[in-house]
């Protein structure tokens, strides 16, 4: 009955997790989850049946597992389709890499590169946290400050206002992508980011790598099983249910 329960809590994430990734089908850059479950150890069925009654034999069954719990969730990296815009607020890294945006005083990291110019003249995401970039002019690593002129980026990510170089993106990459937690609106939080050098195209946007098929694929696939699993514990709870209600009156 266990082994039942315990795969129906994880079928039940697993139809959560999916969810999750079909509404964010159309978020730029966002990353797709994945459940990854694991398998209790499995157990020696054993009995004593062989033998005579003064001298049982044990007798070797098989094994049997204990069900499945949930181990982790992970998240598939893989780059996006890039779609043009032509916007020139508009970014997307070619590659590896994460732009980097301050809110407050702590900086996170998003491959969403929708970007626009805020009241106050600075690159901004969709939620109001700085764009960082390096200022050339002094090495800081500050928000991008763009003001009233135009941008325009060339082939090694220098950021040019009104034909002034003026920064370059602060993009950073991390060597062990489990250090990364998704903490919302589509950005990652990490205390192990290393600055590096990527490839970025201006005017265009990295989609979500959800893949909307495979998801529904997966859905119908949690569905059925997720049904089978009520069959077989409905069917203990029964069967429970006479060993208690009915045998005892034999």
């Amino acid at each position: 009955l266990y082994t039942g329960v315990s795969a129906l809590i994880t079928q039940e994430a697993s139809q959560q997790v999916i969810t999750n990734n079909i509404a964010n089908v159309n978020t730029n850059g966002y990353k797709a989850d994945n459940l990854a479950v694991r398998q209790f150890k499995e157990v020696l069925l054993q009995n004593y049946d062989g033998g005579t009654k003064n001298s049982p034999k044990r007798q070797l069954l098989g094994t049997i597992s204990l069900g499945s719990a949930i181990d982790d969730t992970v998240t598939d990296y893989s780059q996006g389709i890039h779609t043009q815009t032509e916007k020139p607020t508009d970014f997307a890294i070619d590659g590896k890499g994460f732009f980097a945006v301050q809110r407050g005083d702590r900086v996170y990291y998003s491959r969403d590169g929708e970007f626009k110019v805020d009241y106050q003249g600075f690159l901004v995401n969709s939620s109001g946290d700085r764009v960082l970039g390096s200022n050339l002019n002094n090495g800081n690593v500050e928000g991008i400050y763009v003001g009233n002129g135009t941008m325009k980026l060339d082939g090694n990510s220098n950021i040019y206002i009104d034909d002034s170089l003026s920064y370059n993106f602060y993009t950073v990459d991390f060597e062990n992508y489990n250090t990364l937690e998704k903490i919302g609106d589509n950005l990652y939080s990490s205390n192990e980011a290393t600055p590096t050098k990527t490839k970025i195209n201006q005017g265009f946007l990295e989609k979500s790598n959800v893949s909307t098929i495979n998801e529904m694929v997966n859905m119908m696939r949690v569905m059925r099983n997720f049904e089978t699993g009520q069959k077989v514990v409905q069917m203990l709870d029964e069967t429970l249910s006479k060993a208690a209600n009915e045998v005892g009156k034999i």
